[in-house]
C-alpha cells in the first residue's frame, strides 16, 4: 500500500522533514509543516500563494514568486514524477534566463542557512528541489572557481 497523498516518505502525514544539503545552507519545508529551529530566513518560493495560509501565520522574509516556474512550466509538469527529468531542465533553463530572481537566495545562502518554503504535498518532486539542486550548483561552482583561481598553475610556478 502506498502512502496516502500529502504523507511524509515514511507515511507520516503532518510530521516535518526539513532537508538540508550538505554544507547545511539550502533546506526546504512545506508551509504546512511546523518551523524548524535554526532554519534562517525563508522564502516562500511558489508562483500562487498556498491555500489555507493567512499572510501574518507565514513568517517569510520574502515571497520570490519570480524564482518559481512559468505558469506553462507549471501546468505541463502537474507534479507527474514521469515528467521530472524533463521538468528540471526546462526549469534550470527558465533559471538561467532570469538570474536576477535566484541571485538574492544564492548570497543568502552564503551567508547562512536559509530555508525555501513551498506548498506542493509531492515533497521530491516540486520546484523547491529542483531550485535547491539548482542553487547548490551555483555554490558548488563558485568554490571550485575560487579554488582553481588560488592555486598557482604550472606555468607561474616554472617562472618563479
Amino acid at each position: 500500500m502506498s502512502p496516502k497523498r500529502g504523507t511524509s516518505r515514511a507515511g507520516v502525514a503532518g510530521k516535518s522533514r526539513a532537508a538540508t544539503s550538505r554544507g547545511g545552507q539550502i533546506r526546504l519545508r512545506r508551509v504546512y509543516d511546523p518551523p524548524e529551529r535554526d532554519e534562517g530566513p525563508c522564502y516562500l518560493v511558489d508562483g500562487l500563494w498556498p491555500r489555507g495560509i493567512g499572510k501574518a501565520r507565514l513568517r517569510i522574509e520574502g515571497w520570490l514568486r519570480d524564482v518559481a516556474p512559468s505558469p506553462s512550466l507549471r501546468a505541463w509538469f502537474r507534479h507527474d514524477p514521469e515528467r521530472w527529468p524533463e521538468f528540471r531542465a526546462r526549469y534550470f533553463a527558465e533559471l538561467e534566463r532570469k538570474p536576477e530572481a535566484w541571485k538574492p537566495l544564492l548570497e543568502a545562502a552564503r551567508r547562512g542557512p536559509v530555508t525555501l518554503l513551498y506548498a506542493a504535498s509531492d515533497r521530491e518532486h516540486n520546484n523547491a528541489v529542483a531550485l535547491r539542486e539548482f542553487l547548490e550548483a551555483k555554490l558548488r561552482m563558485r568554490r571550485s572557481s575560487r579554488r582553481t583561481r588560488s592555486t598557482p598553475r604550472a606555468s607561474d610556478r616554472a617562472s618563479s
